[in-house]
This record gives structure tokens, C-alpha cells and sequence, in this order.
């Protein structure tokens, strides 16, 4: 496999000096805060070690929300509710952690988006097959 291919296939983010650049050659702007840096490190190495995957929607909501994974064994638990999902046969699943609200294609493995409790006032979740609550 191309480097290329990998960087396209993972969403990986490759620095070229002053800015990264994303598979899809958007620049991530230079003045980026070390928060933010080390957000998207950090949930890159996520997406790579553990079960479940993060969307790139997903990543974005996490940095913009400051959704800690680690804190509570969230990631822990995530990946716990998507197996048991599975088992049961479900497609796509609202998952409940604490006051996070995760929407899974389980079938995918993937993280299609990410509330907080705020997020989720007045809102509505439709075409999910199944809820699980950790």
C-alpha cells in the first residue's frame, strides 16, 4: 500500500512545515492552539488503537464540544456498547454515557456524531435502530 493510500484511507493529518494538511489538501490553519493540536493527536491515535472508529463529524464535535474520552473510561465504555449492539443485531445505535450521547453505525464500527447534554435539548434522533446506556 502507497503512503498515499494509507494517509487518504486513515485520515491522517500530514504536516508540511508551517500548516497540515489533510488527505483532502485542506490546510489546518498555522495559528491552531496546542489544545487543539494535541486534541487531534490524540484522537488520531484513538481512531488507529481502539475498537470503535471516530468520523471525522465525530472528531470535530469531540474537539468542538471538549469531550474527554479518557475521563470515566469513556472510550472503555463506548467500545463495551457497541459490541453489545452488535450481539443484538443492531445497525445503528444511540449510545448514553453519562451525559454524552454518541450515534453509532454499528454495522460500520464508527462514530457518526457526538452530543453533550446541552446538545441534545429539543433535539430528536431518528433512523437508529437501538439505545444503549452505559
Amino acid at each position: 500500500m502507497l503512503i498515499n493510500e494509507y494517509v487518504r484511507l486513515r485520515n491522517v493529518s500530514v504536516s508540511t512545515g508551517n500548516a497540515a494538511v489533510t488527505p483532502e489538501n485542506k490546510a489546518v490553519s498555522p495559528g491552531q492552539s496546542d489544545f487543539a493540536k494535541e486534541l487531534q493527536s490524540q484522537l488520531e491515535a484513538l481512531n488507529q488503537s481502539s475498537g470503535v472508529q471516530f468520523s471525522k463529524h465525530a472528531m470535530d464535535r469531540i474537539s468542538e464540544r471538549n469531550i474527554d474520552l479518557s475521563e470515566d473510561n469513556r472510550l472503555d465504555r463506548l467500545n463495551r456498547a457497541v459490541t453489545l449492539a452488535g450481539e443484538k443485531g443492531s445497525d445503528d445505535a444511540l449510545v448514553m454515557i453519562d451525559s454524552t450521547a454518541f450515534l453509532v453505525s454499528i454495522k460500520n464500527n464508527k462514530v457518526i456524531t457526538t452530543l453533550t447534554a446541552d446538545d441534545m435539548q429539543g433535539n430528536i434522533f431518528t433512523n437508529i435502530d437501538s439505545t444503549v446506556i452505559m
